[in-house]
């Protein structure tokens, strides 16, 4: 294996999206299909999206005054083994609190885990082995 292989691999595969299902009624989905047949959207997830999106700059002042009064990271942060082991060495634990993603690396043990993460409140999507994400079940809010 070749070294620039190496380095692809030890990074995280960081989802450009998230997969979610909604159920709507007949109507709605019915007026969605009438406006993609129409041409005002390429196809429902694009009209879903754009909705979504509207939904949000219309309350983008109360999530950024939410994640101050919350002191959450917005965007993406990610835990490295190195990171988790300095923060064994100071003694200290963590309290992750993200929106948007959070991920530890696979190479962290189950062990260093335990002995650092205190508490982890993700809003958005939490990257992780299931190995780790079971350890850390009773830690995940």
């Amino acid at each position: 294996m070749s070294k620039q292989n190496s380095i692809a691999e030890t990074k995280p595969k960081i989802a450009e999206s998230e997969k979610i299902t909604i159920n709507l009624g007949l109507i709605d989905l019915g007026q969605i299909d009438l406006l993609v047949q129409e041409g005002f959207y390429s196809n429902r997830s694009d009209l879903i999206r754009t909705a979504i999106r509207n939904q949000l700059a219309n309350h983008a002042e109360v999530v950024k005054q939410t994640v101050a009064r919350r002191s959450l990271v917005l965007g993406m942060q990610h835990y490295s083994r190195a990171d988790l082991e300095a923060i064994q060495a100071a003694g200290q634990r963590l309290q992750i609190q993200v929106l948007g993603m959070a991920s530890i690396a696979s190479d962290v043990s189950v062990e260093l885990a335990l002995a650092t993460i205190e508490s982890i409140f993700v809003l958005g999507a939490l990257q992780a082995s299931s190995v780790l994400k079971t350890a850390l079940a009773g830690r995940i809010h």
